[in-house]
């Protein structure tokens, strides 16, 4: 049996302790990094795009997710932590959002889309949708989303590749990948 000195005892358990917070320390940073990047890039799409709300819709388990970050014209506009319509997203969407998918939907009310869909755009006030994938290497992350609330509106292909430069820069940000 050995005999550590007092000394020596107590400094064991400081040095793990150091260790677990400077590995607290440095998720800390990495998240808000991540929210900082991630609200910037909301707010640029927002404002270069000139519509109501663009959101993140975040997977957190297979096919489930919610809205952890949106950028508003205006808090009228709020879903931050809508699940979605759970029941209409499945395993076919989910395929092609994976294989680069893009929804550019006009006017919700001319689209031909399944009826969960419409009364779940309607239920957030959506009068027209572009919706864009973001995804990582071990799969779909999350779906990058931009909201014409006031009206129907056509989306350009100038709209839809700077949506697709967000996604992109979400999905390849090392944060995010880590997250």
């Amino acid at each position: 049996m050995q005999i550590h000195s007092h000394s020596e005892f107590e400094y064991l358990p400081n040095h793990h302790r150091e260790q677990g917070l400077q590995r607290l320390l440095k998720r800390l940073v990495s998240k808000m990094q991540r929210d900082e990047l991630v609200r910037q890039t909301m707010n640029q799409l927002r404002e270069s795009l000139q519509i109501d709300r663009v959101v993140l819709y975040y997977f957190y388990e297979q096919w489930l997710g919610q809205v952890t970050f949106e950028s508003l014209n205006s808090e009228e506009f709020s879903i931050l932590g809508s699940t979605g319509a759970d029941d209409c997203f499945n395993d076919k969407y989910a395929a092609l959002y994976l294989t680069g998918r893009v929804s550019a939907i006009a006017n919700i009310e001319l689209e031909p889309i399944e009826t969960c869909h419409r009364d779940f755009l309607r239920s957030i006030q959506v009068r027209a949708n572009l919706v864009v994938p973001i995804i990582i290497p071990r799969g779909l992350w999350g779906l990058l989303a931009a909201h014409h609330c006031q009206a129907p509106r056509s989306w350009s292909k100038a709209d839809i590749e700077l949506m697709q430069r967000g996604a992109q820069t979400l999905a390849t940000d090392s944060n995010i990948l880590e997250s």
